[in-house]
């Protein structure tokens, strides 16, 4: 195919100015005449199969979204170098000799390096033809139907022309196909209940450029399962505040108040805590994981975690669809994250001081070549190593199941029981103890629970090899249940009450659960799989009730093992009709049983109250500590003890700085009393009520020398000069004739141009002879020079 070649003659066309490409430029000449159908039709003085130079787009993607803007480089690999070069972007099977066979538009980084070619305006090429290794623009990708697009670059190296038709300075694109986007509705029966696992891999050992050391961490995590209808964040999109409150402070309060807001939109709340630090082996901390449901209406997840410090960087997923195209639930998703950017500081670095983006950004995500200050920077161009890797597990399937395509042996096996224990693959050179008894069963009546045993780690031979966890959990089923009674069932757990059959008042709500194995001997199972209760959504329909929504998943037990308790919320939805105050509940709290305590040797208290913060102004820390209740006979307790967050307290006052002081000038006057002066300038104002500055200029009195007043000592001479004294002051001279008897002086000339136009300056004038009598001695008539300063403002 042929491809754009860069000609001598081009080259020496660069003066004029870089000009945005029009139909007109290019049609003007006609098909045959145009430059660029001339140049794209170019065969001759090629060399093939070269791969000093390479053109690359950020990112290295293997297709574009339409509309979207890529940063392009070309580049030689050391030691090569280029003086010029051409870059076209063509459709698929274009000739170029019109304006619709080139796709999208190119824009100018730098115009001192490159412009577009004035010839063949939808070209760039080299602004002056000089010796470089790299050069960058960028492109935006043409509307959705363009097709697939070629990115094709030529090289002038000397006189050698190098170009590539399907080599590394040609580029080929598709459009992005996106016909797999949660578009449509959810086609799947029952709900599904996920396990979300979150691993952070920011180390420095991964990441060293400026890595934080002493305060880096990973804030709360908070997230949700939901509808289409409603988004927590995505790229393209503008943050919410309750996302700006993440993504700056690291505070995930406003965004579960924006989540628990959307009522019904919303299934289950996700929610994690921090980690501080934000990297620890998985056998000193386990990963911070969460569970969550969804059901046909409300299958995607979406959740976000603050990158900790940083100016607004964020990871997460967004709108991640649960709900597979075979009417089924996704068994398990694993994805690397990179960082993104909030859009709503413009800080550039992990400390960067605060500098809110006015007006806000979209979303997106960070890249490479985004700043030289960024610790993810790479001057080729090169894809973000993740900083942490997600993975959402189906752990159990509740209700009728509607697939049309059966399940395999692995999806069944994992709704009804835990998979069998894989054989032990522990390191060698990880050394525990043995594992303890298992604790009692969680659940404290015939119904399924959690049981759990422990390990501990005497000792990690090689810190290079991770060493697995030490707790390891399995089903179990609470006291009660006998061989004789129907308990031989083993039944799934209840799937979510329904909704309350009336919208106000007094009505009826059911939850179902389904068997999930049948008694040994055959017989049928008698246990109830529908229970029905009756709920009220308002305790009485008149113009002072209120409507509320469904209560909310169960938070987490308040303790760790033992008796703890758990509380859920509901959000108000439409306040009295009348003013009314709204009398409805929208808190709730019950007991919750946890594996017996003495198993555990992690009892804490609750966490104390939040310290005050740490500076009195600008950017601090804040503490809070629990303290470990159990005895310490009964093991190691690894969990953290103390956390630390970021707070924020108004701007530190900033004083005036000022420069040291100049040297003396020299004396104004060149006998007799006159002075001297010193400046300094100021290098910062003061700002937020910092103390203001001093002065900027000092003087000093100075003496050369007697000015010689003449030899005549008679009374008659000092008559007359008295007279002429005095005559020459009615006439406004005196100031030059008094000071220098025997000359007669010219006036002063006007002050010369001050030598700075800022930071503290200089000005002269003269007052030259004009006329020396001969009685005047040599050394008193002289020449004189004034200095004064001048411009001392700041620059």
């Amino acid at each position: 195919m042929p491809f754009l070649r860069h000609l001598s003659d081009a080259t020496r066309t660069h003066t004029v100015v870089a000009r945005e490409f029009s139909p007109t430029m290019l049609n003007a000449g006609g098909k045959a005449d145009g430059y660029c159908s001339r140049v794209l039709r170019a065969q001759s003085n090629r060399k093939e199969g070269n791969s000093e130079f390479r053109l690359r787009v950020e990112g290295d993607p293997e297709s574009y979204q339409p509309g979207s803007t890529y940063r392009v480089t070309v580049t030689a690999a050391s030691p090569s170098y280029f003086r010029g070069f051409t870059l076209i972007a063509l459709k698929d099977g274009a000739e170029g000799d019109k304006d619709e066979d080139y796709a999208g538009n190119f824009q100018i980084i730098d115009e001192e390096e490159t412009q577009f070619m004035t010839n063949c305006p939808p070209a760039v090429t080299e602004s002056t033809p000089r010796r470089r290794t790299s050069i960058q623009v960028f492109w935006t990708a043409p509307p959705s139907g363009s097709g697939c697009v070629f990115l094709k670059a030529s090289i002038v190296q000397k006189r050698i022309i190098y170009f590539q038709d399907e080599g590394l300075l040609t580029k080929k694109l598709c459009e992005r196909d996106t016909t797999d986007k949660p578009l449509l509705d959810c086609c799947a029966c029952g709900t599904a209940k996920y396990r979300v696992t979150f691993y952070g891999n920011w180390s420095e050992k991964i990441h060293p450029k400026d890595y934080p050391r002493r305060a880096n961490h990973w804030s709360a995590i908070i997230g949700s399962s939901h509808s289409k209808n409603y988004v927590l964040w995505e790229y393209g999109g503008f943050a919410s505040e309750g996302v700006k409150q993440v993504a700056e402070l690291g505070s995930p309060v406003k965004m579960e108040e924006e989540i628990r807001q959307k009522g019904d939109e919303v299934l289950t709340v996700i929610k994690m805590k921090a980690q501080w630090p934000a990297w620890q082996p998985l056998n000193v901390r386990a990963a911070p994981s969460a569970e969550f449901s969804v059901d046909r209406t409300r299958h995607l997840m979406s959740f976000l975690t603050m990158l900790g410090p940083s100016p607004d960087w964020n990871v997460g997923l967004s709108a991640e669809d649960l709900c597979t195209k075979e009417c089924g639930w996704v068994q398990k998703v694993v994805q690397d994250l990179i960082p993104w950017d909030a859009g709503t500081d413009s800080g550039v670095s992990y400390e960067s001081p605060n500098k809110p983006t006015v007006p806000q950004d979209k979303i997106r995500p960070l890249t490479s070549l985004d700043h030289p200050q960024s610790p993810f920077y790479d001057p080729e161009g090169g894809a973000i190593t993740p900083v942490a890797r997600v993975m959402v597990e189906r752990i159990a399937r509740k209700g009728e199941q509607c697939n049309i395509v059966p399940d395999n042996v692995d999806d069944i096996v994992a709704d009804i029981a835990q998979e069998e224990k894989e054989e032990d693959d522990t390191p060698e050179t990880c050394i525990y103890s043995n594992w303890s008894p298992w604790s009692a069963c969680s659940s404290a009546t015939c119904e399924k629970g959690k049981r759990m045993r422990q390990r501990m780690l005497k000792a990690q031979l090689d810190l290079s090899v991770p060493c697995p966890h030490t707790q390891d959990f399995e089903p179990c089923m609470g006291p009660g249940c006998s061989d004789e009674d129907a308990s031989t069932c083993m039944m799934s757990e209840w799937i979510t009450w329904s909704p309350c059959s009336v919208s106000c008042g007094a009505g009826t709500r059911s939850r179902e659960r389904y068997v999930k194995q049948f008694p040994d001997d055959g017989s049928i199972c008698t246990l109830p799989t529908e229970e029905t209760e009756n709920c009220v959504v308002n305790e009485e329909c008149s113009p002072s009730s209120c409507l509320v929504t469904e209560w909310g998943e169960w938070d987490v037990c308040s303790a760790t093992c033992g008796l703890g308790m758990k509380r859920r919320e509901r959000m108000v939805k439409m306040p009295p009709a009348d003013g009314s105050i709204c009398g409805a509940e929208v808190l709730e709290v019950e007991k919750c049983m946890m594996p017996e305590c003495h198993t555990i040797p992690c009892l804490l208290t609750p966490w104390s109250d939040w310290s005050d913060c740490s500076v009195t102004c600008g950017k601090g820390l804040r503490t809070r500590q629990r303290m470990l209740k159990s005895p310490v006979e009964l093991g190691e307790c690894t969990e953290e003890l103390e956390q630390v967050e970021k707070c924020m307290l108004p701007e530190c006052p900033i004083d005036c700085v000022v420069s040291e002081w100049s040297e003396w000038s020299e004396c104004n006057k060149s006998c007799g009393k006159g002075h001297t002066i010193r400046t300094r300038i100021v290098m910062l104002e003061p700002q937020f009520g910092g103390d203001p500055c001093p002065e900027g200029v000092q003087r000093k009195k100075c003496k050369i020398r007697k000015c010689n007043r003449g030899q005549g000592n008679s009374d008659e001479k000092k008559r007359r000069k008295e007279q002429r004294d005095k005559r020459r002051s009615k006439q406004g001279r005196a100031e030059g004739n008094s000071e220098h008897p025997g000359c007669r002086m010219r006036p002063w000339s006007s002050w010369t141009e001050c030598t700075k136009i800022c930071g503290g300056g200089i000005q002269e004038r003269l007052m030259t002879v004009k006329q020396k009598f001969k009685t005047a001695q040599l050394s008193s008539c002289k020449d004189r020079k004034e200095i004064r300063a001048c411009n001392v403002h700041p620059c």
